[in-house]
């Protein structure tokens, strides 16, 4: 086993330029990282301009506070990229490795099983941060917004939440490692959760059903928090119990994400189905 962490340092960087290493060999993937959002991007912009009221966004207004729906999407669209980015980094990646058949080999190198499920995310948090700093400023220079609020502190909000997301991941990874069936269920949880959560609009508007599911999701507290920071919008509570939230919730999914992908690895070791695809 490898022991120590300039170790496992050396684990992370070798899976991180292996990563790099096949996004390079495919330019026109770059391209359309950028120019897919903004083209999801554009047709929401008219849109809202069209439902605006000499120019201002009144509906929005009376739900959230403010009137950029821009901003309010923009934030929205960037924390639900790195939803997606751990989600498909750890659960997507396990599968092409068992697609591939080298799942197994993976398993019996040195490194730590723990130190190849993060490795497999890095690349996708960094290849997110970047490919949303170039979407922000070439959607602040087409359609114009503006955080009236500090970065810093929202960043702060989001940290627990991105700790949260590996242990999410972790469980996810388990399952994909079951039932070998990465694509729908990535897809159904990833997509599922960030919409009832409030990626895109804000969940007063939620039948209650639906409300109610969305309030018990702490994924909606994230995207409430950093909005009323960056925003100033109307929060469902005070910023400080929805950080309070996100802490809690950082605990309970990383430990919880641990324990399951702990038993399915174990389970599916015992019964040697690993290398099955």
């Amino acid at each position: 086993m490898l022991k120590g962490w300039p170790q496992h340092l050396r684990a992370l960087g070798a899976i991180f330029r292996k990563d790099l290493q096949v996004f390079m060999s495919y330019p026109v993937n770059a391209v359309m990282r950028i120019l897919e959002p903004l083209m999801w991007m554009t047709p929401v912009y008219f849109m809202a301009r069209s439902f605006a009221v000499d120019g201002v966004n009144i509906g929005l207004r009376a739900y959230t506070g403010t009137t950029d729906y821009v901003a309010f999407f923009v934030l929205g669209a960037a924390i639900s990229s790195y939803v997606s980015a751990v989600f498909w980094g750890m659960g997507f990646a396990l599968k092409n490795e068992m697609d591939t058949g080298v799942l197994e080999s993976n398993w019996l190198t040195p490194a730590p099983l723990l130190v190849q499920m993060l490795g497999r995310s890095l690349f996708s948090l960094f290849l997110t941060t970047v490919n949303m700093l170039m979407i922000g400023c070439c959607v602040w220079l087409l359609f114009g917004f503006e955080f009236t609020g500090r970065v810093l502190p929202a960043l702060l909000t989001v940290a627990p939440l991105l700790v949260a997301l590996y242990g999410f991941g972790l469980g996810l990874a388990g399952v994909v490692l079951i039932t070998n069936n990465a694509n729908n269920i990535i897809d159904l949880v990833s997509n599922n959760i960030t919409i009832l959560s409030g990626a895109h609009f804000p969940v007063t508007v939620l039948p209650r059903p639906l409300l109610a599911i969305s309030l018990a999701l702490p994924l909606t507290y994230a995207y409430d928090a950093v909005r009323g920071q960056l925003l100033g919008t109307t929060t469902l509570m005070p910023i400080a119990m929805a950080q309070a939230i996100l802490v809690a919730f950082m605990f309970v999914t990383v430990t919880a994400g641990l324990i399951v992908f702990g038993r399915i690895q174990d389970r599916c070791r015992q019964m040697g189905t690993l290398a099955h695809h």
